[in-house]
């Protein structure tokens, strides 16, 4: 295949929550200690908002309390070099309410890398943007 044929596109809004909701797993980036460091997470896209689900004792819930963060999923076919990426930026807000946690326990949070512990971190995306790849 020509490289030259693979065209990447600017995804809108509405593409990257779309592709961002069928993700099955995401990557938050934070500060750990003063250096980046990536993770990757269980989530679910609920309206403009990105909930993680990890265990409060976990290097993310102690990162990421009212801070903010950056967010990436992604899903590539590497043989026929196709795909997409989106990134969201926003605060994340750690989720203390028991009506709040009772509604976000029931989200269809689909454990795929440690498993929904027992806290919910909020990310409010205030930027978000992508861009695909395809011949």
């Amino acid at each position: 295949m020509d490289i030259d044929s693979i065209r990447p596109h600017t995804l809108s809004r509405e593409e990257c929550v779309r592709l961002l909701s069928s993700a099955l797993i995401g990557r938050i980036v934070f500060t750990d200690r003063a250096l980046p460091a990536v993770e990757p997470v269980d989530f679910y896209v609920d309206g403009g908002k990105i909930v993680i689900c990890t265990d409060s004792s976990s290097k993310v819930a102690a990162a990421t309390r009212d801070t903010v963060v950056a967010f990436e999923a992604d899903d590539f076919d590497t043989d026929a070099r196709t795909g997409w990426s989106v990134t969201a930026v926003g605060r994340t807000r750690t989720v203390r309410d028991p009506d709040e946690v009772t509604r976000l326990t029931g989200l269809p949070l689909t454990a795929w890398t440690t498993g929904c512990g027992d806290h919910f971190i909020v990310l409010h995306i205030e930027r978000i943007s992508g861009r695909r790849v395809h011949r």
